[in-house]
Parts: C-alpha cells; structure tokens; sequence
C-alpha cells in the first residue's frame, strides 16, 4: 500500500470515528508529512475541515432541536 493509500484510509478512518479531536490531530500531522505532494496533503486536509465544520454544525443542530423539545410547552426546570 503506498503512504497516500495509508493516508487516504487513516483519515477515511477518523471521519467515520466522528471524533473531532483524533481529526485534528490528523491535521497536524498532515502539515508535516514531507512523503505527500501539496496537493495530496491539502486534499486530504480539506476532507478532515470540512468533516470538523460538519460535525459542529450538526452538534448545533442537534442542541437547538433538543432545547426546543424541551421547552416546548413551557420552560426548562
């Protein structure tokens, strides 16, 4: 397997783990990763941005839509 194959399946990884945390790690570690052309690591470090900037949006989503359910009705006690 070559070292894009490897990246590609690492970062393929830490998107389906969702863990924001694990991503951002894998971003650093892309800036620094001298064996992947500069395109290669800006795609690859695209995908890991735009996995983070969705996972925040649907966090926000989900919190907006949870405190609407609860204070449907009333206000959270």
């Amino acid at each position: 397997m070559s070292h894009l194959s490897d990246v590609i399946s690492r970062v393929d990884a830490a998107i389906d783990e969702g863990v924001i945390s694990h991503m951002n790690e894998l971003l650093i570690e892309l800036s620094d990763d001298a064996a992947l052309s500069r395109d290669d690591r800006y795609t690859q470090q695209q995908r890991l941005r735009t996995a983070i900037s969705h996972h925040g949006k649907q966090h926000r989503e989900e919190e907006e839509a949870r405190h609407e359910q609860l204070t449907k009705g009333g206000t959270i006690l």
